[in-house]
């Protein structure tokens, strides 16, 4: 006899977005991490920033196209490299009018993304590629130089006063690197998702502000200024899991410099065991199975923020959660990095002990937010 009751919970989640999925994956073709149990949204193709610090607008369009696909849109595919150009735009003004007392660089956060497409709009993959140089892949060392040079010498005043064209030169470069901007209009472009850009915000989770209210998170890549509302550890892990089991994905800021990020091995983990306590034989072996990991609490989060332990690396995209064979939770990954880099297919899965230390900021939908938590953050 049908289990009547399954049946409606497989329809309930279908229509949610939230696929759930029974077969097993391993970290690498070989490996003994085993994961299954899963709950997966749905997302597009992996895409490769290659040598570019452009992560910030990676791990954000990736997170709009799953959101257009979850309103009914079929294969999105927009354009990280406008938006990119945008904010460089954005980046020269302000370290201009700071005289150079500015954070200039790559970098950048979620907020970045939304409020450049609130402002100028956005456009397809198909009309901006943003690869003038014909490398094949983003190649942004030489680009990113030469901007910053360009930007030395005018704060440098040689004339004794700044005239309006070296935003002509600095934009010429722009043009040279990543091509000129087509005559379409973005704006229209960007009306014509459909997608309500105030729906979205950043969450975080640090003590030395107030739980609940909004604030400005003291990272380098926060150049816009923008802010993060506050929750305990405990309710922004309850977010991403409220999150994805209603067919929402989350944008993940994260510190991956840890020893335990291993993207070549597929998973990120925090051992109990410290690395420089290891010999070579345990770090040689560490990715081989699961190992006791770290508790981490809101204080030790802290501690790690405040001593550097803990910084603002790399933005990616949460698309699922999984469970591996001893039952802990981890959550899949979706980087940005190319798809021949492991044997997860570009993925990388995050054992719940790594997210709750090392997770940064967070980019939600406001409706994926639980209701008893939405509330406090007057939502």
């Amino acid at each position: 006899m049908i289990n009547m009751r399954m049946v409606l919970v497989g329809v309930l989640l279908f229509i949610a977005g939230a696929i759930n999925a029974q077969e097993e994956r391993k970290n690498t073709v070989d490996g003994g991490f085993v994961f299954k149990d899963f709950v997966e949204v749905k997302t597009t193709e992996v895409k490769n920033q290659n040598r570019s610090g452009t992560c910030w607008s990676f791990g954000s369009i990736s997170f709009l196209e799953s959101e257009l696909i979850r309103s009914g849109v079929a294969d999105p595919n927009l354009s990280e490299m406008f938006i990119v150009r945008k904010a460089y735009s954005l980046k020269a003004d302000e370290y201009v009018r700071r005289q150079g007392k500015y954070q200039f660089g790559p970098g950048g956060q979620f907020h970045d993304v939304i409020e450049i497409i609130k402002k100028y709009g956005i456009l397809p993959e198909s009309k901006y590629g943003g690869m003038a140089v014909e490398y094949g892949k983003p190649v942004h060392n030489e680009m990113d130089a030469m901007a910053k040079a360009i930007l030395d010498v005018v704060i440098s005043n040689p004339n004794k006063k700044l005239s309006p064209n070296w935003r002509v030169a600095y934009e010429g470069t722009l043009d040279a690197y990543l091509g000129e901007l087509p005559a379409d209009d973005p704006k229209v472009y960007a009306e014509r998702l459909g997608l309500n850009w105030n729906d979205y915000v950043e969450i975080t989770s640090y003590n030395h502000e107030e739980f609940y209210k909004p604030f400005n998170l003291q990272i380098p890549d926060n150049w816009m200024g923008g802010d993060y509302y506050n929750l305990p550890i405990d309710e922004l892990a309850a977010t991403v899991e409220n999150a994805l089991k209603n067919g929402y994905s989350v944008g993940w800021d994260a510190d991956v410099s840890e020893p335990g990020f291993s993207f070549k091995n597929g998973v990120a983990i925090l051992p109990v065991k410290e690395w420089s306590q290891m010999d070579k034989v345990q770090k040689d072996t560490i990715f081989n199975s699961p190992s006791e990991e770290v508790m981490v609490t809101q204080e030790l989060r802290q501690e790690m923020y405040e001593n550097y332990e803990t910084t603002d690396d790399h933005l990616m995209h949460i698309t699922g959660m999984c469970k591996d064979q001893n039952g802990t939770r981890y959550y899949v990954v979706k980087n940005s990095w190319g798809t021949d880099k492991n044997d997860c297919e570009g993925y990388i899965y995050v054992s719940e002990a790594y997210f709750r230390a090392k997770t940064v900021v967070l980019l939600v939908n406001k409706a994926s937010i639980p209701k008893g938590i939405s509330k406090k953050l007057g939502f």
